[in-house]
């Protein structure tokens, strides 16, 4: 006999549409995107937080949908790469990625792009990061922040040098 699983019904606005959904409780947010919504921005790399492929804006912040169930962010505000854009225009940061040739495979490149966006917005907050020098001080970006910053998005063909251009350039 199959045990019984508890269901719960959500709403998600996703790259700026809001949509109701019935879900397991188990479900993790990255699966109620691609599976259930077909919202295939957010990969599933690592499916333990280790890699980044799967990082969007959640309300605002970047956030690993790998980690997070669907239902703890019921009414949330779901951000991906794909809806990154104005219209039928890029993002800055997607603009970046393509003139530095921040990929290769392109495989990470959704999760790096919302990584960095959510990265740039947090220096402009001037949240502080593990290598920052002086507290007090205003955010500098420099290589070593933006390493530190976005060290949670792995990139396994090591485009490494070109995400960096690439948010040098979208941060300018």
């Amino acid at each position: 006999m199959e045990p019984a699983r508890s269901h719960t019904e959500i709403s998600l606005e996703v790259d700026g549409v809001r949509h109701t959904l019935r879900l397991d409780n188990r479900t993790t947010l990255l699966d109620a995107l691609r599976e259930k919504l077909g919202v295939t921005a957010p990969k599933k790399g690592c499916d333990h937080g280790q890699c980044g492929s799967c990082t969007v804006l959640l309300d605002g912040r970047r956030a690993l949908t790998c980690l997070t169930f669907a239902v703890a962010r019921d009414g949330a505000t779901v951000v991906t790469a794909a809806g990154l854009g104005d219209g039928g225009e890029l993002h800055r940061m997607q603009r970046a990625f393509v003139e530095q040739d921040g990929f290769q495979c392109g495989y990470c490149t959704p999760g790096q792009v919302c990584s960095a966006v959510g990265m740039l917005d947090e220096v402009a907050a001037g949240q502080p990061s593990f290598v920052t020098e002086d507290l007090d001080a205003e955010q500098v970006l420099t290589d070593a922040e933006i390493r530190e910053r976005m060290s949670g998005n792995l990139c396994r063909c090591a485009a490494y040098p070109n995400i960096l251009a690439a948010i040098r350039q979208a941060s300018a």
